[in-house]
């Protein structure tokens, strides 16, 4: 069994449990995909971001997330229609949880909403880097390609989840409807396009409004 460790807000008044993490039973990747980057910039929380537009994700299973705390403040985005869900705590705009959908069970959760000092002790360092090609500057080593281990990895987990009832409760989904629980929004085509300026190899803007 792996450890309790609590998820929570920048401002405090969103508060959850992660249960039964360790190195084994997550996956931790370095994300640096433009949606990762042009999400952290929509929420004014570019400094989740590493130097070269990183996002540090924990990958967990859905029914081990629970939150205990301020539900009333959870809202979800996506960038395009049919994008990632992706969950937030609107009093202070901290990432909560990103999901494809009810049907696959799988939260990503960004490493610094945890409250872990020392997260390679609980999760183990990341396990690689995805989308380098998205990155600020020159990409990190070994970012670009097809990182096949990684790949199966995330693959087994999933499906491990799955057969292993672990899809619910969830966090974010209803069973009974499969509808999301908070309310959620999606970003216009202009907004997103302001956003995309902020993201990639060669940022063209600084800030957005």
């Amino acid at each position: 069994m792996g450890e309790q460790i609590e998820l929570r807000c920048r401002c405090g008044e969103v508060h959850g449990i992660v249960a039964n993490v360790s190195p084994r039973s997550v996956n931790r990747v370095i994300c640096y995909c433009d949606d990762c980057q042009a999400y952290a910039h929509q929420l004014g929380r570019a400094d989740l971001l590493n130097g070269k537009g990183g996002s540090d994700i924990v990958q967990v299973a859905p029914s081990a997330v629970s939150f205990t705390k301020g539900q009333d403040r959870i809202a979800g985005l996506r960038l395009t229609p049919k994008g990632l869900y992706r969950w937030h705590a609107r009093c202070c705009n901290t990432p909560v949880g990103n999901t494809l959908s009810s049907a696959v069970p799988f939260v990503g959760i960004p490493v610094q909403s945890f409250d872990a000092p020392r997260p390679d002790d609980v999760f183990g360092p990341p396990m690689g880097s995805i989308l380098g090609k998205y990155a600020i500057g020159e990409p990190p080593a070994g970012s670009t390609g097809f990182n096949l281990s990684l790949m199966l990895r995330a693959i087994g987990r999933v499906i491990g989840w799955r057969l292993g009832g672990k899809t619910w409760p969830h966090p974010f989904f209803t069973r009974e409807t499969r509808a999301p629980i908070y309310p959620l929004t999606v970003v216009s085509v202009e907004r997103r396009e302001a956003l995309r300026a902020l993201c990639g190899p060669h940022p063209t803007a600084q800030a957005v409004p």
